[in-house]
């Protein structure tokens, strides 16, 4: 982990084009509105290395646009030398992205499902808690992920605080 003042903080999905830039930037805007950005690490990564380099998807950045939230990431693959070790939750999209890291030797104890921190799902088995990968669908893909994001956030600053 970073240090004994900061906690590290990682969201993972796929290719770190969509749906993880997607929950950094509404954890980075919703912490500093909180006064806590101070207290984090912050960063997301993709389980796979296609897109590495390479600014958000532009539907993820126009979502957050229309809700005043900046999406600034540049994807990056998933390090398991470095990235176990720095970060204190590995938030995983869905349950693919959460195998893969325990897979890859992540601690079983610092690696969830995003919306698990979401009060409204509280109890609800694993395979609800998913975010589905907007990246090949039409329609308000990305208008729904960015709520079931807006949720897990709040839910998970609400768990960081406590």
């Amino acid at each position: 982990m970073t240090n004994d003042d900061t906690i590290g903080v990682l969201f993972v999905c796929m290719g770190n084009i969509c749906r993880s830039p997607l929950a950094e930037g509404l954890f980075i805007h919703h912490a500093r509105e909180r006064g806590l950005l101070d207290r984090f690490d912050i960063d997301s990564a993709g389980t796979g290395h296609w897109h590495a380099g390479n600014p958000a998807d532009r539907r993820s950045i126009e979502v957050g646009k229309r809700h005043g939230v900046e999406v600034p990431s540049i994807a990056r693959q998933l390090d398991p030398d470095t990235d176990w070790s720095r970060f204190r939750y590995l938030l995983a999209m869905d349950r693919d992205n959460k195998d893969n890291m325990l897979f890859n030797g992540a601690p079983a104890d610092r690696v969830f499902l995003y919306r698990s921190f979401d009060p409204t799902l509280k109890g609800e088995p694993e395979h609800r808690l998913e975010v589905p990968d907007p990246y090949y669908g039409e329609g308000d893909g990305f208008q729904l992920i960015y709520d079931m994001l807006l949720s897990a956030t709040h839910g998970f600053l609400d768990h960081l605080g406590k």
